[in-house]
């Protein structure tokens, strides 16, 4: 019995899974610009159907491209998320931040009664105008944020909003969509989400679909 030889080099192994991606899954829906940003959710888990699930609003893209352009920071949910993005292809130079060991975080969670991930929510304030965030892992996170937006909190420039779970993360993703507070954003509908979808969008906006880890 012979076997193929595994492919070893990088490029051309990213080529073939993009290109099989693009193959396999439903991506007629989505502008060129959405297309590279779900290929790479689709090759973060390896599944063509998530494109199914992947609501993007029209500016989504452009907007969150601009912000980083502009030196915007990132604001992760968890450090999964934040380590999960390749700083190298930031255009400017942008923070990449989690602010979850923040000596701040557990004295509010305490006070509010919450989660840690949503107290550190209340940190971004200063730095969350014309900011990227990425919460791929606590639907509290992403409840908190939407309730600072209601509250007058400056707006972000885009929301990759993508908690994975069992309670809390298909209605937060839901209130997302529903009323995204004139934000532009993207969401993955149902359970499915996770820190590496959340990395990899980012790294599709900053890097696009050139052969990066």
């Amino acid at each position: 019995m012979t076997t193929s030889a595994p492919i070893r080099d990088p490029a051309e192994i990213y080529r073939r899974s993009f290109a099989i991606i693009r193959a396999e899954a439903e991506l007629a829906r989505f502008d060129a610009a959405s297309q590279d940003i779900v290929v790479r959710l689709i090759h973060a888990c390896g599944m063509v159907d998530l494109a199914g699930d992947i609501v993007v609003s029209d500016g989504f893209a452009a907007s969150a491209r601009a912000a980083l352009q502009a030196g915007a920071p990132v604001l992760c949910d968890v450090e999964m998320v934040r380590h999960g993005v390749i700083t190298r292809l930031m255009p400017a130079g942008n923070e990449v931040l989690c602010l979850l060991n923040d000596p701040q975080v557990r004295g509010i969670a305490a006070r509010d009664a919450t989660t840690r991930s949503a107290a550190q929510v209340d940190l971004w304030a200063e730095r969350m105008g014309g900011a990227v965030i990425a919460i791929g892992n606590a639907p509290t996170a992403l409840f908190r944020l939407l309730e600072l937006i209601d509250a007058g909190a400056p707006k972000p420039a885009a929301i990759i909003g993508v908690p994975v779970g069992f309670v809390g993360a298909v209605e937060s993703k839901d209130a997302l969509i529903a009323d995204p507070r004139g934000v532009e954003f993207l969401a993955v509908k149902g359970r499915r989400g996770g820190s590496a979808l959340a990395s990899s969008a980012v790294n599709a906006i900053a890097g696009g679909l050139e052969g990066h880890g």
